[in-house]
């Protein structure tokens, strides 16, 4: 079974971690963003530009996807559209997103979103640390294998 990694790639901070973890396993991996990005001269990297808009890298993204691939991304609805599809979802910080995580995630995610909208100032995620590069390399690395070594 061939994994491909797909990175979404507009503000992913992991992008040379996932790079070095795909080329251990041997892994396509595709880096979908709206603009130009820098990537690695590999035969095992591609960079897919799409259009700009909301939701259309993560729409790209979807419509590739097959059970088993690994998606990197901090967005809860693309990582939720991946699960149902049978991929494997983490977040740059190094969170798995799972089948029994995400329904927690989504609410979370309404729940934030109807605060802001009501002009209330939440402050924003923390700062990306070494700590969090460091679970990131973990997580993709533990979750790949697993998906290498899953009967078929």
């Amino acid at each position: 079974m061939t994994i491909a990694l797909y990175i979404d790639a507009d503000a992913c901070p992991v992008k040379d971690e996932t790079y070095k973890v795909a080329a251990r396993y041997g892994l396509k991996t595709f880096v979908v963003s709206n603009s130009f990005i820098q990537i690695p001269r590999s035969p095992l990297i591609a960079r897919m530009i799409v259009d700009a808009g909301p939701d259309v890298a993560d729409d790209w993204i979807a419509a590739q996807v097959v059970a088993g691939d690994v998606v990197i991304t901090n967005d809860i609805p693309l990582a939720s559209r991946v699960l149902a599809k049978g991929g494997l979802a983490v977040a740059p910080n190094g969170r798995a997103f799972t089948p029994d995580s995400i329904g927690a995630a989504l609410a979370s995610r309404a729940l934030m979103e109807h605060i802001r909208s009501t002009g209330d100032i939440t402050g924003g995620p923390p700062p990306f640390s070494a700590t969090n590069r460091s679970q990131f390399l973990q997580t993709l690395d533990q979750v790949i294998s697993r998906e290498l070594r899953r009967p078929r």
